[in-house]
């Protein structure tokens, strides 16, 4: 069946049959209704109809001449209506939500939180949506090496690190090591490309070069040593995961830090601590 066939697409159907409730479309052997509500003025049978095809809360097939905010092969970003039993729904611009099952969520998403997916089609024939987005996304971008990009995190690995989409549409990764501060599936960064791969995908950092990177480092833990009463509880000798939780910098990042402040004096390091002069 053609009409069944373009389940999430947009296309242009022929009307052939008006009823009181709206218009068919398409075939008389292969048809579906556009509602009454949605009919063009004037429409008359012969005429074609650019629509959108998805299925109503009773699964059946059903056309639309509003605008979704995603179809088939679309990566978006879209708002959590609601949530449910079975997942999260989305807003998408039709009268029904978009179902974000659990099992296609990178992430847990609560109502108002913004999020990355695409559609497909799940087994019972019905469009739902998926933050599963990396296939998806394009290899072609037009950026290079020192750009300044902006994306979304879609997906957090403890292996890779942060998937990103830049410009919600090319695949990029922070690396593990490039990682700093605090962030979660959903939020959009601003990042540095520092290379690009021979099949596209882009490398990012969301870390300046390393002399600037210093430089803010330092200030950063002289406003957090001000902050928590002028000192850290802890030298530079402590464990990664302790300075990552208290600091948000790597190991190697806190002692260049470090080193730059003691240098130009503005802080002591005794056995147990890191204080202000």
């Amino acid at each position: 069946m053609i009409i069944e066939k373009n389940l999430g697409k947009k296309v242009s159907l022929t009307a052939v049959k008006k009823v009181d409730f709206g218009v068919y479309l398409g075939t008389t052997e292969d048809k579906v209704l556009l509602p009454d509500k949605q009919v063009p003025e004037g429409i008359e049978i012969g005429d074609s109809v650019e629509v959108f095809l998805y299925k109503d809360s009773r699964d059946r097939m059903i056309a639309t001449t509003r605008e979704p905010k995603l179809t088939l092969g679309q990566v978006k970003a879209l708002k959590v209506s609601d949530t449910g039993k079975i997942g999260a729904f989305l807003d998408w611009g039709l009268e029904k939500d978009l179902l974000l099952p659990f099992k296609e969520q990178t992430a847990k998403v609560e109502q108002g939180d913004e999020c990355l997916v695409s559609l497909y089609v799940d087994k019972s024939k019905r469009l739902c949506a998926t933050m599963k987005v990396y296939e998806k996304l394009r290899k072609d971008s037009p950026y290079k090496k020192d750009d300044r990009v902006q994306g979304m995190i879609y997906e957090m690995s403890d292996n890779f690190g942060w998937f990103v989409a830049v410009d919600d549409m090319y695949c990029g990764l922070v690396p593990k090591r490039e990682i700093c501060g605090t962030h979660k599936v959903g939020d959009r960064i601003e990042a540095r490309v520092t290379g690009v791969k021979p099949d596209g995908k882009l490398d990012l950092s969301i870390r300046e070069k390393a002399f600037v990177q210093m430089d803010l480092d330092a200030e950063h833990l002289l406003r957090e040593m001000k902050r928590r009463g002028g000192a850290y509880p802890f030298t530079d000798k402590a464990g990664a995961e302790l300075i990552k939780r208290e600091t948000g910098l790597s190991r190697n990042a806190f002692k260049r830090a470090v080193g730059r402040l003691l240098k130009a004096g503005k802080i002591e390091i005794t056995d147990k601590e890191i204080r202000l002069k």
